[in-house]
């Protein structure tokens, strides 16, 4: 199985023209960079109005599944793909409440659907003294200090949006689900029935 060659570059755009270099682990990234990397997803270039306009602007860089389109590309250049957003100033619809009238649970879906772009999401190691800092705080411990009632809601959106990273690295696992150590002997694993 080939594995994905992600760019090693500052920003999304340099992630697409000029990467510093192709890795498929941090490690290799981060001799690539010369300093502490970090693995992130960010949008890159316009916003396109249609997925179509979007698949014909980034012919090449994403698998184009209509007739006649590039329906697959090389493993390791999948490090990009197309998403629908919200379009700037749009309202996201709010949470549907369940109401039992008229043998109905839903009330009826809204009447027009809020307005959304599509972006090209750009998946690159990112260099960690480019611009932003290399480890922000996680929304759900700082949700818990005395900072977070002064901070804005776009800073807030913002901690929200960075992937969740462990607590403590996970242990491996030296026992199956289905197997377990017997007490009198623990260094010997039995299936448990």
């Amino acid at each position: 199985m080939t594995a994905i060659l992600y760019p090693v570059a500052t920003d999304p755009e340099a992630a697409l023209l000029r990467p510093i270099g192709r890795a498929s682990r941090a490690r290799e990234a981060q001799v690539l960079a010369g300093e502490p990397v970090v693995f992130v997803s960010e949008p890159a270039g316009p916003a396109f109005a249609t997925k179509a306009a979007a698949l014909d602007a980034y012919v090449g860089r994403v698998e184009d599944d209509r007739p006649g389109g590039i329906a697959a590309l090389a493993p390791e250049e999948r490090y990009c793909r197309l998403a629908e957003t919200l379009a700037p100033g749009a309202r996201a619809p709010t949470a549907a409440s369940p109401r039992c009238e008229d043998g109905r649970r839903w009330s009826p879906p809204p009447a027009q659907a809020p307005k959304t772009v599509w972006r090209l999401q750009v998946s690159y190691w990112r260099v960690g003294t480019a611009e932003r800092p290399l480890s922000a705080p996680q929304a759900r411990r700082a949700r818990r200090s005395e900072e977070a009632r002064a901070l804005d809601p776009a800073a807030l959106r913002a901690m929200a949006s960075q992937p969740l990273r462990p607590v403590a690295p996970q242990q491996p696992l030296d026992i199956g689900l289905f197997e377990r150590r017997l007490p009198e002997s623990p260094h010997i694993v039995v299936p448990d029935e």
